[in-house]
């Protein structure tokens, strides 16, 4: 059975002067999976992300959504096309109310107006576990809170893709059992999730694929059991010797 590639990524390059960041990277992304991306620190891995985002344009390769070529669009344009995006330290709009948050994020990133987006906002705080925090100003909220309210921010645009940047990261053991459990309902909904995290064990208790970076290369993708086998990903990320 042929799955459907949403997200195409082919012989992608990123440097910045004489550094080499990212060096013909290729990989797929399949409709409704969830691809977890693993590296060690410098390996490319936020970097890959700026591209798709539309952060920074490749040096060489090119990126397909759909099967459309991104081009020069840039980040407001690539949310509206159905790309969402979480970051690794989550920057809420701290003057504003959690509820608040994400009504900008609806109105700006998916284009409906302020009154369509009030219900689907509702919707979304409920789904994120964040309903009784509707009107809690988001500074006051707890780090959990706030990665949830960053998740929340990104699926308001209502995403075909969403790109998770370590949004596990700082988190309890319980706490990131929490968050793993709403990542999963974010894909029993039909999201299509790119997730770069450090913290293996939320990764695998999610992933359909691994990715893993080295250098700014791939030196592994397939099935999780077989790429954390990989002598090579033991290696490099595990500091394990073959």
């Amino acid at each position: 059975m042929s799955r459907e590639t949403l997200l195409a990524a082919s012989n992608v390059s990123k440097s910045f002067g004489a550094v080499r960041v990212l060096h013909e990277v290729s990989f797929d992304v399949y409709r409704g999976e969830v691809l977890g991306i693993l590296g060690p620190n410098g390996a490319g891995k936020t970097t890959l992300f700026n591209m798709i985002s539309g952060d920074i344009k490749p040096s060489g390769g090119e990126i397909r959504l759909g099967g459309v070529m991104l081009g020069g669009e840039p980040p407001f344009r690539r949310c509206r096309m159905g790309i969402g995006r979480t970051y690794q330290i989550p920057r809420p709009y701290t003057g504003m109310t959690t509820f608040e948050n994400l009504l900008v994020a609806s109105a700006f990133g998916s284009g409906r107006t302020e009154r369509e987006s009030y219900a689907f906002c509702a919707q979304v705080l409920r789904d994120c576990e964040l309903a009784d925090k509707a009107n809690t100003p988001s500074g006051s909220l707890t780090l959990l809170d706030r990665k949830r309210l960053e998740l929340a921010r990104a699926l308001a645009s209502d995403p075909k893709l969403l790109l998770l940047d370590e949004i596990a990261g700082g988190l309890t053991d319980e706490e990131s059992k929490a968050l793993v459990a709403l990542v999963r309902r974010i894909r029993e909904r039909g999201v299509t999730i790119v997730w770069i995290e450090h913290v293996l064990n939320a990764l695998l208790a999610v992933a359909d694929r691994l990715l893993v970076l080295n250098f700014g290369e791939k030196i592994a993708e397939g099935l999780p059991q077989d790429v954390i086998a990989n002598p090579e990903v033991k290696r490099v990320y595990m500091g394990i010797e073959a």
